[in-house]
């Protein structure tokens, strides 16, 4: 597999009944540049492992004055370090690639099914969980897979090196044999402790990183209401524990590192001392002295692989355990009956819970008492929140809906809406009927100056579209990022828009501006604007007066603000009475 195949086209159905099946699994899917890294890895390590024996035959062959053998040697040493370079550039290459295909993997897979789960994943796993499992998870298990080869490229120099050792001197080859694995055994004791950490730093890091992005995101609100010092306290609290777990992995990881330096000194002064005396003795000669001092000291390579292996895989079992947590959220079922997009937009919208009705190609305005009550008749007309599957279009039931149908049907702008980062091209580049082009969406949310901002704060771009919207929007003010949304809504231009409060943060006549111009762009569509705007309610074809969640009076804005004086109370912000 080549590095620029990647994203995966379809990364697959994982086996999530553990986390080791879940492991096996991605090891299926990559088995090809796993069994190339592994080939790479063996010649890597045989080239290495070959040059003691080529060291001691040349420094036998000069202390009996072979000049010839001399020379040979040296080229099989000039040929070994060729060979061994060349191999080492591949199985580094192949190791990225398995790193970054593992690591792909987990991160389309995570993206797949966090789009799936739509709003619900916040009810069933923390933002700071998801963002923890996309980032440190994913670096964690493509770790695991980039050790791979080099672990089994190591296991066959140990036995290989092994087998000469024992065939050179029984003596030798029975240390070799004995005391590596028990070398790497030592470590077996820790594994356990070092699983138990880092699950446990790995859960704090989740938590501190949900603190901090709740806390920035409400950063305008906490000033307010003067409560940052109240989350910084928090947060300072949440990262001590962070960095108190994380220092207990460190002291595992220490002792780890500590014995996989001290243990494999011992071995290579013990193995040193017994070849040295069997040469005194007679039993070996001075170049097989130096071929066994040179293996010695190769294979702390190969021990050093192993405990680096154990260590990486440790981690990934519990960066996988993570993913497949999240993996296993039940996703909402999206069969259903499917809905035309035509039969949509000649749809009547109606929510029994609050007893509205949507008549379809009329700019409806529904004015509440409650924000709260707001929020809810927008989400549930989208097919979201409490009480959702009731909601009827066209008489059918929105839980009996496909929902890809929904999606496309019905279209809803939060009072608080999300800008993704990237260019305005990128944000406004989205499924559309075509009926809106760009420039026509932008003007009726009175969004050119917005453009024209963005563009002054980067003065390297020339055309507009171009330009940058950071992560959230949080370089632009409440307005500008009301108006941006806008315009993203427009240009979608789907059969039903639903818009809470899409001129909250705007001034009176910018708001103006919009209001004719909405109602202008959505002729012939259905559009249900929540709003106590009298510039909006103006202009609306139908107004809905909703008061404690249930519609009390209809009709058009002047007439019920002449009318009805609990209208006229909520759209002057008077104190609701009852009539």
């Amino acid at each position: 597999m080549s590095m620029r195949r990647l994203p995966h086209p379809d990364p697959g159905i994982p086996d999530l009944r553990s986390a080791t099946r879940y492991l096996l699994w991605t090891a299926r899917g990559q088995w090809r540049t796993l069994a190339l890294g592994v080939v790479w890895a063996v010649t890597w390590f045989a080239a290495q492992a070959v040059v003691p024996a080529a060291l001691g035959a040349g420094v036998q062959a000069a202390s009996e004055g072979r000049q010839s053998d001399v020379l040979r040697a040296a080229a099989a040493l000039a040929l070994l370090g060729a060979v061994q370079a060349a191999a080492g550039i591949l199985r580094h290459r192949m190791a990225v690639t398995n790193w970054i295909a593992a690591a792909s993997r987990v991160q389309q897979l995570v993206v797949r099914h966090t789009a799936r789960l739509g709003s619900r994943i916040t009810r069933d796993v923390a933002t700071g969980e998801v963002v923890a499992v996309t980032s440190s998870d994913v670096e964690k298990i493509g770790s695991g897979f980039d050790v791979f080869a080099r672990f089994a490229g190591a296991v066959v120099a140990f036995v290989g090196v092994a087998i000469v050792l024992f065939r050179s001197s029984p003596a030798l080859g029975l240390v070799v044999v004995i005391g590596v694995p028990i070398l790497g055994l030592s470590v077996a004791p820790l594994l356990k402790p070092l699983e138990r950490r880092e699950s446990d730093r790995r859960e704090k890091f989740g938590l501190a990183t949900e603190l901090a992005s709740d806390t920035v995101a409400g950063l305008r609100v906490l000033r307010g209401i003067g409560g940052e010092e109240l989350f910084v306290r928090r947060f300072h609290e949440a990262s001590q524990e962070v960095r108190t777990s994380a220092v207990q992995v460190a002291r595992v990881r220490s002792t780890m590192d500590a014995l996989q330096v001290a243990l494999p000194g011992f071995f290579v002064v013990a193995v040193t001392w017994l070849s040295a005396r069997l040469v005194v003795s007679g039993t070996l000669e001075i170049g097989e002295l130096v071929a066994f001092y040179g293996w010695s000291a190769f294979l702390l390579i190969p021990l050093r692989t192993f405990v680096e292996a154990a260590h990486r895989w440790t981690s990934a079992y519990v960066g996988a355990g993570r993913v497949v947590h999240l993996l296993r959220i039940p996703v909402p079922d999206e069969t259903g009956l499917p809905m035309p997009a035509a039969r949509a937009a000649a749809a009547v919208l109606h929510d029994p819970a609050s007893g509205l009705t949507v008549q379809p190609g009329l700019l409806t305005a529904v004015v509440c008492a409650e924000q709260s009550v707001a929020d809810s008749i927008a989400l549930r007309l989208a097919g979201l929140g409490e009480g959702a599957d009731a909601v009827t279009l066209d008489g059918v039931p929105l839980g009996e809906l496909a929902r890809a149908d929904i999606r496309a049907a019905v279209v809803t702008q939060d009072k608080d809406p999300v800008l993704m980062s990237g260019t305005l091209a990128q944000l406004l580049d989205l499924p559309r009927s075509g009926r809106v082009g760009v420039q026509q969406a932008v003007e009726a949310a009175s969004a050119y100056d917005v453009l024209d901002a963005l563009v002054d704060s980067s003065p390297e771009v020339s055309d507009p579209m171009q330009a940058r919207v950071t992560e959230r929007g949080r370089s632009l003010s409440g307005g500008q990022r009301q108006r941006l949304a806008l315009a993203r809504s427009l240009v979608v231009d789907p059969p039903v828009l639903v818009l809470d409060e899409p001129t909250s943060a705007v001034d009176a006549h910018t708001e103006a501006r919009i209001a004719v111009a909405l109602r202008e762009v959505r002729a012939g569509r259905t559009t249900v604007v929540l709003t106590s705007s009298p510039l909006v309610l103006d202009i609306a074809e139908h107004v809905v007066l909703v008061l404690d969640g249930e519609v009390v009076a209809e009709g058009r804005h002047r007439e019920l603000l002449h009318s009805d004086p609990r209208y006229r109370a909520v759209v002057t912000r008077e104190e609701v009475t009852a009539p």
